[in-house]
C-alpha cells in the first residue's frame, strides 16, 4: 500500500488526540531524507513544551508503525499565524479572512490563488480574488494557508505605552 499523508494522519491521530492536541495538517516535502511535519493545535494554542511531548508520542507510534520506508526527520510544531488549511472546518473557521492557494492544475489558467475567503462548505470554498468570485474544489487543491493578518496600529499603542 503506498504511503499516504492521510495514513499518517490516521495512525498519529489517537496519540495526539490522548495528549490533547488536534492535527491541524501533517505535510511530507524532500526526497532520500524526507521532512514529515506535523502541525498541532489545542484550545489557547500550543507550546515548544507541547510540540517536544507530541514529537515524543509520535516518534514512538511511527517506530512501532513503521508507515516511511526511507529517512525521515519529524517536525512538530504549531500551525503559528499563516496556518495550513487542510480539513474543510479549517476553511469554514476562517470564512471572511484571506487565504492563499495553490491547485494542483491550472484553473482558469493559474495555479496560486489569493483573496477573501467568501464562503466553505464539505466540497470547496468560493474566493473573491482581485474582484472575481471563483469556486475551487477541495480535491483540486494542493496547499492552502491562512494570510496572517497584523494589527499595526496596536503595535504601535503597545511601543508608546513603553516609553512613556
Amino acid at each position: 500500500m503506498p504511503l499516504t499523508i492521510t495514513k499518517i494522519e490516521t495512525i498519529l491521530e489517537p496519540g495526539a488526540q490522548a495528549l490533547g492536541y488536534d492535527i491541524v495538517a501533517v505535510e511530507m516535502a524532500g526526497g532520500d531524507h524526507a521532512i514529515l511535519r506535523v502541525y498541532i493545535d489545542q484550545e489557547g494554542g500550543v507550546t515548544i513544551d507541547d510540540c517536544s511531548k507530541a514529537s515524543r508520542q509520535f516518534s514512538a507510534i511511527l517506530d512501532v508503525e513503521d508507515p516511511i520506508s526511507n529517512r525521515y526527520t519529524l517536525e512538530v510544531s504549531s500551525p503559528g499565524l499563516d496556518r495550513p488549511l487542510a480539513k474543510p472546518a479549517h476553511f469554514i473557521d476562517v470564512v471572511g479572512q484571506e487565504i492563499k492557494l495553490r491547485m494542483s492544475s491550472l484553473i482558469e489558467g493559474r495555479r496560486r490563488f489569493k483573496g477573501q475567503l467568501l464562503q466553505a462548505d464539505d466540497e470547496s470554498v468560493l474566493m473573491n480574488v482581485e474582484g472575481n468570485e471563483i469556486r475551487l474544489a477541495y480535491a483540486d487543491m494542493d496547499k492552502a494557508r491562512l494570510v496572517p493578518t497584523y494589527d499595526f496600529k496596536e503595535l504601535d499603542d503597545e511601543s508608546t505605552k513603553h516609553k512613556q
